[in-house]
């Protein structure tokens, strides 16, 4: 089967068996999903009596048969994940979602690339932050078997409520540390709960605050952490962990990574670093960007680490013509000590 031919096959195959698992019409279609990270192809599976679906993506799907694997699996296996995603959906009041003043209290922030999602960004309300964007959700669901229900504000949705992008920002910053509390710790704390440890001497670990060299930043649950970068007060918290001016790692779109501007890294290793991880580690739908950060805690200022690296560079070259510039200023005496 070519992909077009797979796609029909796979739509009419997967609504015969979820309407014979649900009892009632069920529609399918196929349309393309605009998500964090990445563009695909998806079967929108949907209950007549629902205003809420699940996307299968028919991309991947359509890889794993042109590998081998059985067409009647491949549906099988659909048919399953949207049965057990229907069921297990957030349970919330569907009528709230048209109401802003309803729903305004779950905002949470999200930071994603800029330039990974371009085409997602034209349709939805968001800030930049160098090559960042901030973009916003309603949470509506905890922590599940299908994981956390949320809902992306879009600009269709903001027209609907009538307001304003400025009054959506306003609302997430103040609302979002709420739901979602900013979270950092030392390196040494994450290894050692991932290990199950709690004390740190144990893995020799009892490392003083002024001597730790890497911090983690994200929020409780580890969900989408990385908004933290456009909470109110982080900034200023972070620069107290760390002892001043910092680097940030984008760790992935879950957690950044804090090092101490201390002199022991530079933007070029830590660039490296971060480009190595991605390539190796984060999942494509995770990483958030190839680039480093710094925070001027003296200057409060937030920006790509090359660009502190040009301000500084600049400022030290204005320190340098200054001083030249008074040298020449200087009055010089010949050797009868009068003025030249």
């Amino acid at each position: 089967m070519n992909y077009e031919e797979f796609k029909e096959n796979l739509a009419n195959d997967v609504k015969e068996q979820m309407e014979s698992k649900f009892g009632s019409e069920v529609t399918v279609e196929t349309r393309t999903v605009e998500k964090m990270n990445e563009t695909y192809d998806a079967l929108t599976v949907k209950p007549e009596d629902s205003i809420i679906g699940v996307n299968l993506n028919i991309t991947n799907l359509y890889k794993e048969y042109e590998d081998g694997k059985d067409f009647d699996s491949l549906v099988n296996g659909a048919a399953e994940v949207a049965e057990n995603a229907l069921s297990n959906k957030p349970d919330f009041n569907l009528d709230a979602i048209s109401n802003y003043d309803m729903m305004k209290d779950k905002l949470a922030i999200e930071v994603v690339s800029a330039e990974r999602n371009k085409g997602m960004l034209e349709t939805v309300p968001h800030k930049e932050i160098e090559d960042m964007a901030v973009v916003y959700r309603f949470i509506v669901g905890e922590n599940g078997p299908a994981g956390v229900g949320s809902i992306l504000v879009t600009n269709q949705m903001l027209d609907n409520y009538g307001v304003s992008a400025d009054q959506l920002h306003h609302d997430a910053i103040r609302n979002a540390p709420e739901i979602r509390p900013l979270v950092i710790e030392g390196m040494a704390e994450v290894l050692a709960k991932q290990m199950g440890i709690e004390d740190l001497e144990m893995l020799g670990f009892n490392i003083p605050p002024e001597q730790e060299q890497m911090f983690v930043a994200s929020v409780e649950g580890n969900i989408h952490g990385a908004g933290v970068l456009a909470y109110q007060d982080f900034m200023d918290k972070a620069a107290e962990r760390a002892g001043g001016s910092f680097f940030i790692l984008p760790s992935s779109i879950h957690e950044v990574l804090i090092i101490p501007d201390n002199g022991k890294f530079d933007t070029a290793s830590l660039e490296q670093m971060v480009r190595e991880v991605n390539a190796t580690t984060v999942d494509i739908a995770d990483q958030l960007t190839d680039n480093v950060y710094h925070y001027d805690a003296e200057e409060k200022v937030f920006e790509l680490a090359e660009k502190f690296e040009d301000r500084v560079a600049a400022k030290e070259a204005d320190i340098s013509k200054g001083t030249k510039a008074k040298e020449i200023s200087k009055p010089h005496k010949d050797r009868g000590g009068e003025a030249i």
